[in-house]
């Protein structure tokens, strides 16, 4: 783990990773969805959000700031070299590409789109993996909204 180019601090391979490699499982404490909503926080300035709660179902949430590990610094890529897979009551984190030794591990977090959401929602949950498929925002924005994508990343290039 060290500083990443992406946000805050990210996951980096210390040897080369096969494709298909399960990596890391997301560990962390299961609290219920409503004690999630109690945790969160909007209070971050937009573009700094970041969230350790990874929801596992319905009724549950992991939040990995309480008895988590490392696997919660892996950043969002909108081209990412990871996947996490929900298997019961387990996220684990599988490698998709081959991954360099030294090379960033990074998953699509595929966070709802909400009804109502705005530019300014998008771009509270900013994006910056670098990617020239990024879409500027760590929100899965349905296809009818992708209006909304072409005008942050023109937000973006301003």
């Amino acid at each position: 783990m060290r500083r990443s180019g992406i946000h805050g601090r990210g996951v980096y391979a210390r040897k080369r990773i096969k494709k298909g490699t399960r990596i890391i499982e997301y560990a962390g404490e299961r609290i219920s969805s409503a004690e999630a909503d109690r945790r969160s926080d909007r209070e971050t300035e937009p573009g700094d959000f970041h969230t350790f709660l990874f929801i596992l179902n319905r009724k549950w949430c992991i939040d990995a700031s309480v008895h988590g590990n490392i696997s919660r610094f892996i950043n969002h890529q909108c081209d990412p070299n990871c996947v996490a897979w929900i298997e019961g009551d387990h996220i684990w984190i599988d490698a998709v590409k081959d991954i360099e030794k030294g090379e960033e591990l990074g998953y699509e977090y595929e966070f709802d789109f909400e009804p109502g959401y705005t530019l300014e929602d998008l771009e509270y949950y900013k994006c910056r993996c670098g990617s020239p498929t990024c879409r500027g925002t760590m929100v899965d924005v349905p296809k009818r909204k992708w209006w909304m994508v072409r005008e942050l990343r023109k937000r973006m290039r301003a």
